[in-house]
Formats: C-alpha cells, structure tokens, sequence
C-alpha cells in the first residue's frame, strides 16, 4: 500500500512488519510472497527496512526500489535513487544473499526481479506531454543505471 495509512478514508492492508507477518502466515507457502517496495514500506519512519529486509528475503518475490527522506509527522519526499534515508545498499545486499540462499537450496524461484520506482522528471522528459505521469523514462533509466551499478559493486565484493 502506498502510502501505508489510512488514505480519503481507506484502510491499508500492509504498512509495517506485523501487517506483513499476518498475510505470510495465513498461508505458509513460498507462493505466498510479496512486493517488497522500499518506497511504500519506507515513508513509515518506524519501518526498520534492513531488518525487514533480513526477516521476510525469503518470502520476497519482487524487489520495488526508491527512496525517500521522511520525519515523524509523516512528511516524506521521493528522492534519487541513491540519495535520502533508505540504505538501498544494506537491502540491495541482502537480497543478493537471498538469490544466493535461493540457489544453494535448488528453488526454481531464485530470481528476485527488481525495477526502479518513480524517476525524476529530467530534462529530456520535459517534452513528453504527461504519456506517462509519475514514471519519467530518463529519470528511470536513470535510477536503474545507478541501481544496477550498485547490484553489479554488491556482487563482485560478496561473490
């Protein structure tokens, strides 16, 4: 859910680790997995990311990457990719281990895909008249080229 609060009077179902906990325990089952949205999960300043990170990789089954700066009223602001209060790096890693785990236990279901969230409207997207609003496509490219520089600087120091 995003944001993960009540929003124009509608509930949420996932904001936070115990929302989490439920919907992977209603049905133990490697089907039975979840976007991880760094985003969404991290606008809530209470939101531990790393540990979540750690706790649930194994029921993770898309990998949602961006990042925000944020305070406790609930304030939050969508920042580049490798900028604000998310350790991308820490998380990014951590999923790389879950890959590795995955592989080492001979599941089918190893790959993690990830993409970037929401680019930033960059110059050349300017002209583009609104085709795709909130998904700027250099600002994407953008935010995939860092991110896929920072999974390629993960792999080769832990592999």
């Amino acid at each position: 859910d995003d944001p993960p609060w009540p929003l124009l009077g509608l509930p949420r179902v996932v904001g936070n680790v115990n929302d989490l906990q439920k919907v992977l325990t209603a049905y133990n089952s490697n089907a039975n997995g979840f976007t991880f949205c760094t985003g969404s999960l991290g606008v809530n300043i209470n939101n531990d990311l790393v540990t979540m990170a750690q706790q649930f990789s194994n029921r993770v089954n898309f990998i949602h990457l961006r990042n925000v700066s944020r305070n406790y009223n609930g304030d939050f602001r969508e920042t580049y990719h490798l900028e604000g209060e998310i350790d991308l790096f820490k998380i990014v890693k951590e999923f790389l281990l879950e890959q590795k785990r995955r592989i080492n236990n001979g599941r089918k279901d190893f790959r993690m895909p990830m993409r970037p969230d929401h680019g930033h409207l960059l110059f050349p997207d300017q002209d583009r008249n609104g085709i795709y609003p909130g998904y700027s496509l250099v600002g994407r490219l953008k935010g995939l080229a860092e991110l896929r520089g920072l999974e390629e600087g993960i792999i080769r120091s832990i592999f």
